[in-house]
């Protein structure tokens, strides 16, 4: 077993059982599960030890959530945490770590430390796509259980008598357009913090024409906030006050000032706006965290193939009629979606085409023949127009002309005749794609396979692989064609429902292999995902999944991911690949990507993808800053489309993408990489360094809480449970409350996860930290397990005192206090006299006599020396938090001073154009209404000017508040128990 400090290139894993190890152990040889049992001493001193509530700044704030976590935690992510509760008086925090260094990590231990503190309102506002991914790290890595809020569950519980939904014993996890939507309801609740995943969406807040994000904003109000973005800075620093106001109001004026001072800054301009942002915003760069984090390759594998004959028939007549001008099947409103996902289609596959040509048949048979619904605009629900997809086939090209009232119930002639002919040509091309049985791109993933599992073999990982496709369709085609290649039954499927008899089989013995385990949720699609994960990574060797399984699902354990259908969109195929190229990944990843080389469009998009953007090779997160200057990769997609949909030519083809590429160049060399270097990110060279320290010193504190906890479990429910002597893990005879029940609990992910803030053992810990002890006689045996810096008192004897200090100030926090001192008088520091307790020891005799007045003195004085320094400490803490408070409102204060000045200025400049204008007219009328509208204005100047000093009062004002409300806060309340006087008596 090795020793509980890291050593180079190790994570920080409270799961590890090396964690468990308290520092003196390793030389002695002992474990923690089976040193010998501790007093009822102990276990009191141990429970309130970690039940302490500790210091905003302390790294072992933490710890007790740390333990409970199942998750490998490195340092940076602890400390990100950290900073966000820097201080009491923030109104929340930017986590901007760059890309795959667990920003959703950090923000679970902030919500994971909030929960144990009683704190309920909590929300995470994030993309439909990622509230499945929240919910299941949430309870699979921390044990917290929250609920996804859509319309569904809003509506049940608004039958069930809930007037406000959001109300929940659970954390609320919604997108941000159900937010928008309900951001009248979320206004009611005081949220005790709101997360904010993909925060970069809000960026744009300041501009009006942003309306979600404002109406968010207004809603929100007053609660702290966590933002998490990768990206904070992309293509204007007028983004940053977006971000920031939505923290906090008073850290910048308004935006207009903001642009006065930094739309282009200097030097001075930088380091004034680092200076503001450093309170809020935490960035950590991959750079400086390689020593303790592996980051592999990618490495890039490309398949061609060509069309077969057919295939290109079928390709080239779809393409072609995608390209006219009137489309019926296709609504006019969303057109430009319906060819970008058409174009995705025909890329894809024949049976994905097909299955396209019959919805769009059965789209103009209802326009047909539904002329007056389709004039009201009525939109056919996917369940009705279902049997109309079996009529195709039966109906003939010559079908009788309709009978009604032209332009009323029926179509126009023309219309109607229009809407025959594209019905014939989807027809035909529908019979083409049935022709088609077999595809050449299919067969070259046959290919494909071989060759990437080869070479993963040579990196020396598994041969397991990922296969993304954009269509489902295409999905049950690979699955045929794989099964009849050699690979039946080793294949999983994952989409957007798992909804077919295979997908239901693998849930439901994964439910029965899980029973009574803490993994399962009860909601189906997240058991689902787990379900499908585990049989992937256990026993069937290849996923083909949609897009489902793009986000939301973690696959490092997976080193190949083949891009069957390659999106258009950058930010895709990174999320694509960041399911396998992710922390915690051991071997090179390849990707592999299907090329049709006689194809221009496609080789120039895949050139792109591949160059300029250096997706599928090198070192992990290369993309980031060139990813960060497309913003979403929306629009990207939507301009490679409309070179497909207009170009018909190689030379137009070329000429476009070259445009197209320039344009990029553009874009992303302005994303602003220097400013955000110059804002956000920490170059000082003790950066690595601190880190380090703080992961081993992180590791000890978590080695030596972990070791406690095993302790006082196994002192108190020595009587309910049976221990194994190997491992920290016990069997519960007996369930003792309806939340415990009986069977397996370990620290190391078997059966029950037993951890501090589960509450059986919450209660258990309060129990002990609560139980009344009189004062005794120790005998300490040294000789069990040495602590070096007790040797000198070796067959020594003297008085120990232990105590817990309580004080309140701007927020509470708990500390252990510990005395000793000899029969000669020596006194012990106070690390000394804490470790004392660490030692095996017998009880003696609970009736101890006094200690002497002179020796008792001593003792009150080790305590209150040390009661004065964490008063002092504190202090001083509080002091600098109030002066970093009393800056941020002075600048403030000075912005809304500039904004008036600017106004005046405005105002001055607009006064003397109007008597200006004045003097030019010779009419007296003129003249007179001239003058008086100068007039208007130089009153409106005056009242602008008494504004000023009316602002500055406000301003004033409100620094009174806080103060009078600091004043309150930062009156030191202390509270004192002594828990125990014990004598000791050193036995070698």
């Amino acid at each position: 077993m090795q020793n509980s400090f890291l050593s180079a290139g190790q994570s920080l894993s409270p799961r590890s059982p090396a964690l468990l190890i308290p520092t003196d152990f390793a030389s002695e040889g002992l474990l923690p599960y089976h040193s010998p049992m501790i007093s009822e001493y102990q276990a009191k001193l141990y429970a309130r030890e970690l039940l302490l509530r500790r210091p905003a700044d302390s790294g072992e704030k933490l710890t007790p959530v740390l333990m409970g976590a199942k998750v490998d935690l490195n340092p940076h992510q602890v400390d990100a945490a950290l900073f966000a509760f820097r201080s009491p008086l923030s109104k929340g925090a930017i986590l901007a770590d760059e890309v795959g260094l667990g920003k959703t990590v950090e923000a679970a231990i902030v919500l994971a430390q909030l929960w144990a503190e009683r704190k309920r309102a909590v929300l995470i506002l994030a993309p439909a796509s990622l509230r499945a991914q929240w919910r299941q790290e949430l309870w699979e890595k921390f044990f917290l259980p929250s609920v996804i809020m859509d319309r569904k569950t809003a509506d049940n519980l608004r039958r069930g008598g809930l007037n406000n939904p959001f109300k929940s014993d659970s954390i609320v996890i919604v997108s941000y357009d159900f937010a928008y939507r309900n951001s009248q309801i979320l206004h009611e609740i005081s949220w005790d913090i709101v997360v904010m995943d993909e925060a970069h969406r809000l960026r744009n807040a300041y501009r009006k024409s942003n309306r979600m994000a404002r109406e968010l904003r207004a809603a929100l109000e007053g609660s702290p906030k966590l933002l998490l973005t990768a990206t904070p800075l992309q293509n204007s620093i007028q983004e940053l006050y977006s971000l920031v106001s939505f923290i906090d109001e008073h850290t910048f004026s308004d935006p207009r000032t903001f642009r006065e001072h930094y739309a282009v800054p200097d030097e001075k301009a930088f380091r004034d706006l680092r200076r503001r942002l450093a309170p809020l915003c935490k960035r950590t760069l991959r750079r400086q965290v390689t020593e303790y984090i592996k980051f592999t390759e990618r490495r890039a594998l490309t398949q061609d193939f060509t069309l077969s004959n057919e295939e290109q028939a079928l390709y080239d007549r779809f393409s072609e009629f995608l390209r006219q001008e009137k489309l019926w099947c296709l609504p006019s409103g969303r057109r430009p979606l319906m060819i970008l996902v058409l174009r995705k289609l025909l890329a894809s596959s024949s049976f994905a085409v097909e299955g396209a040509l019959r919805t769009m048949l059965a789209r103009l048979e209802y326009i047909l023949y539904h002329y007056r619904e389709y004039r009201a605009g009525e939109k056919a629900p996917a369940a009705r127009l279902a049997p109309l997809l079996d009529d195709v086939e039966i109906l003939s090209d010559e079908d009788p002309p309709l009978w009604g009232i032209e332009g009323e119930t029926i179509h126009p002639k023309e219309d109607e005749e229009s809407i025959r002919e594209e019905i014939n040509s989807l027809r035909a091309m529908l019979l083409r794609a049935r022709m088609i049985r077999r595809n050449a791109k299919g067969d070259a993933l046959l290919a494909a396979l071989k060759t990437a599992f080869a070479m993963t073999a040579e990196l020396g990982a598994e041969p397991r692989a990922v296969i993304f496709t954009e269509s489902r369709r295409t999905q049950s085609y690979l699955f045929k064609l794989l099964s009849a290649g050699g690979y039946r039954g080793r294949i999983v499927l994952f989409n957007g429902s798992n909804d077919d008899p295979d997908c239901s089989g693998i849930l439901a013995r994964w439910r029965e292999r899980h029973a009574g385990d803490d993994c399962l949720t009860g909601s189906r699609d997240t058991d689902m995902r787990s379900a499908l994960v585990e049989a992937f990574r256990e026993d069937r060797p290849i996923m083909i999944a949609t897009e489902a399984a793009a986000e939301g699902i973690n696959l490092q354990f997976c080193s190949l991911v083949i891009n069957y259908d390659l999106p258009w969109n950058p930010q895709r195929i990174e999320q694509r690949i960041g399911r396998c190229h992710r922390y915690g990944q051991k071997h090179d990843v390849v990707v592999v990507n299907f090329l049709n080389r006689s194809n221009e469009a496609d080789k120039r998009v895949f050139e792109l993808l591949s160059e300029k953007f250096r997706l599928f090779s090198g070192v992990f997160g290369t993309s980031d800053d060139i990813l960060g200057g497309i913003d979403s990769g929306a629009d990207f997609e939507k301009r490679i489309a409309d070179i497909y949909q207009s170009c018909r030519t190689p030379e137009e083809i070329q000429a476009s993408f070259d445009a197209l590429q320039a344009s990029l160049s553009g874009e992303i060399s302005s994303g602003l990489r220097g400013a955000r270097q110059k804002l956000l990110e920490n170059f000082d060279t003790e950066v690595t360094e601190k880190l380090r320290v703080y992961g081993r010193e992180c590791a000890a504190s978590l080695s030596r809480h972990e070791a406690m906890f095993w302790d006082v479990t196994r002192r108190e429910l020595a009587d309910l449970a049976r221990f194994d002597p190997t491992e920290p893990l016990f069997i519960l005879e007996k369930s003792p409350a309806p939340d415990t029940p009986a069977g397996v609990w370990s620290m190391n992910g078997e059966g029950h996860a037993w951890r501090p803030r589960h509450p059986f053992a919450l209660r258990m810990l309060e129990g002990a930290a609560a139980r009344r002890l009189p004062s005794a006689l120790l005998h300490l045996h040294p000789e069990e397990r040495r602590i070096a810096i007790l040797a000198p008192f070796s067959r020594q004897s003297g008085w120990a005192l232990a105590r817990t200090l309580s004080l309140s100030a701007l927020e509470r926090e708990d500390h252990l206090l510990c005395a000793a001192v000899t029969d000669s008088g020596l006194r012990l520091d106070s690390e000394q006299a804490r470790r004392i307790f660490d030692l095996p020891h017998d009880v003696a005799s609970h009736e101890s006599p006094v200690p002497p007045e002179k020796l008792l003195s001593l003792l009150h004085d080790a305590l209150k020396t040390d009661e004065e320094r964490i008063r002092e400490e504190l202090t001083r803490r509080n002091g600098n938090l109030f002066d970093d408070e009393m800056e941020k409102l002075d600048r403030w204060a000075e912005d809304r001073r500039t904004l008036l000045e600017l106004r005046l200025k405005e105002m001055e400049r607009a006064i003397g154009e109007a008597r200006a204008e004045a003097r030019r007219h010779v009419d007296l009328q003129e003249k007179l209404r001239a003058r008086r509208a100068v007039t208007a204005l130089e009153h409106r100047r005056n009242e602008m000017r008494r504004n000023l000093f009316d602002e500055q009062d406000a301003v004033d004002a409100q620094k009174e508040r806080l103060l009078d409300g600091l004043e309150k806060n930062m009156t030191q309340r202390l509270e004192k128990e002594d828990l125990f006087l014990v004598r000791w008596v050193m036995t070698a």
